[in-house]
Formats: structure tokens, sequence, C-alpha cells
């Protein structure tokens, strides 16, 4: 039987997991009768932390409460969070390095030898580069995530690519991060139809709109519909290319953010992508090293045979020589 210090933790512990506890399920577990349990319930409320009894059952639950308790991690849980703290540190969220380093800090400090060796050997052979994107305010994700949490629209201003602000009225979905920008999926109200906005370029209105039922989402594959829209839909033009390489190898070439990709058979697959340049899509495919054919946009094509010629007239050209 552990002794009451370590069985307090352990008690803690499972109450810290997402759902509701029996009596008899947690003496189970700590090898102790129900009675035990309830004492040690009631210890647990009196240092501070809210442990709610659940209406109808003997059950019990870990509430929002004052104190923080502290978190019993696993090993693989403690590496997971040390590391994500670390990659917080160079995030596209504003404001919250500093936190994640003093977060991290108080992590290392406590981290078995074990642990700090593989946290340390990981920090030690990684180069970290910082977003070179526009970063998020905190405050703006979580009044975004608020609404969407309560399901009341929202009301903000937003500045679209060419610089114009206008007020858009949503009832906000869901919210995506690609790795270089934050985005919401919102029904917009006004134009009644899916839309997807860069959240680094919205500012919230308070209070929010008032509730409103979920719709069914524009897709069931959100990453799939926020890929599609953000990089084809914004630009005039939208390139659709066969690569002669399956889709698992050109994704390694090709970012989510630059295009998507979608399996044609084993050796094919097919890249759509956008530009408001017919030049940096050439580019683009060309320097994706993979034999392709390009179906359109026609402009691109025509563009390209121009590019051709005048490049193969470039390094056909004989040096003048003067033989007086």
């Amino acid at each position: 039987m552990l002794e009451t210090s370590a069985r307090l933790l352990r008690l803690l512990s499972l109450l810290q997991t997402p759902r509701d506890w029996t009596g008899t399920e947690l003496a189970e577990r700590l090898d102790v009768d129900v009675r035990t349990v309830r004492r040690d319930i009631d210890k647990l409320r009196n240092l501070g932390y809210p442990v709610d009894a659940t209406a109808g059952v003997a059950g019990y639950r870990l509430g929002a409460g004052a104190k923080l308790p502290p978190l019993l991690l696993d090993d693989d849980e403690a590496v997971a969070v040390a590391v994500g703290l670390r990659t917080a540190a160079g995030g596209t969220i504003a404001g919250i390095a500093d936190s994640s380093l003093r977060a991290l800090t108080k992590l290392e400090q406590v981290l078995p030898s074990r642990l700090r060796h593989r946290v340390s050997l990981l920090q030690s052979v990684t180069v970290t580069v910082p977003s070179a994107g526009p970063t998020v305010d905190p405050d703006v994700l979580t009044a975004v995530a608020g609404a969407i949490r309560d399901n009341h629209r929202l009301r903000f201003d937003y500045r679209t690519h060419s610089g114009t602000t206008s007020l858009r009225t949503t009832e906000p979905h869901r919210l995506a991060h690609t790795g270089r920008h934050w985005y919401l999926i919102g029904w917009d109200i006004d134009r009644a139809d899916w839309r997807t906005y860069r959240v680094d370029r919205l500012h919230p209105r308070i209070p929010t709109g008032p509730r409103f039922t979920p719709r069914e989402p524009p897709e069931t594959d959100l990453a799939h519909y926020v890929t599609s829209g953000t990089t084809t839909s914004p630009y005039r033009y939208v390139a659709r290319v066969t690569l002669h390489v399956p889709a698992q190898v050109a994704a390694e070439r090709i970012a989510p953010t630059v295009g998507v990709i979608e399996a044609i058979d084993d050796r094919t697959c097919l890249l759509r992508t956008g530009s408001n340049s017919l030049d940096e899509l050439a580019v683009y495919i060309a320097t994706f090293g993979f034999d392709c054919r390009i179906h359109e946009p026609p402009e691109l094509i025509a563009h390209i045979r121009e590019l051709t010629t005048r490049l193969t007239t470039a390094i056909n050209q004989q040096p003048h020589r003067n033989d007086g």
C-alpha cells in the first residue's frame, strides 16, 4: 500500500484524467477501501484542489480552481512538453517566447537525469530557425477560440492581401495552423459561403454576436480544405500539373503551403498550385526537379514556351569573332 503522501499524488494524477471516477474505481487503483478514498478526497480539497462530485453517482473529477495542481507526467510526456516549449519559443504566436523559456527552465530543473539527457541531446543537434512570417497576438487567438467554443458569431475588421479593410461577420468553425500561418475557417454571413481568413490580419470586435447553430463543415478533411484554399483560391493563376513521381516523393519536396498533391497511381500524382505571377509558377515547377506535364492554365503553358525559346536562343548564340 502506498504511503499517504504518495497516495495523494497518485490520486491527483488519476483525477487529472478527463473522466469521472467512481469511488470503487479509485479504491481499486490505489489499493485501498472506498472510505480511505473519501478521506483522501477531503485532504485534496483542504489543500485547495477542487474535486467535484458527480451528481447521481459516487463519482469524482478534478474541477477548475485557484491553484494549478502539480502535473504528473510519464517519461514520454515530459520530453514532449520540453520539446514543445522549446519549439514555442521560436513560433508564430507573439509574446510567448519568454514565457515558454521560463516554463522550460522550471521543467528542466526537475527532470530526472535520464530525461534531461534526452532533451539536451535533441537540443544540441537541433537548429531553430525563427519564423519569418507574421506573428499572431495570443489574445486574438483566445478570442477566436472562445467564439468557436461558445458558438457565438464573430465580428472582426479584416485586412486583405491588397491592404483594404472591411468588417466581416462569421460563424467561426475551426482554427487551422499550417506551420507558417494561423487561419480561421468560418461561414461568412454577408457572402453566404465558407471562407478562410488569416488570423494575423483580423481584429475581433467585442462583444461577440449572438449564438448560432453550427453548420456542417465545407469538407470532412478540413486540413485539405485549408490547404486548397490557401494555395490556389487567392491567386490569379491556378496551375494543374501531373508529376511523374509517387505522391509521397512529391510531398517530401513540395510543402503543403505551396500546393495540394493528389495521388493518381503508384507512380504519378497531381499538383494544384497557384500564384499571381507566371514567372513564379514557372520557377516553382522547374525547380521541383520532377518530370511533369502542365495541363493549365494556358497562359502558363504559353509563357513557359516563350521562356524556353528565349533561354535556348541565349545559350545557342555563338560569341562574335573578329578575324580582322
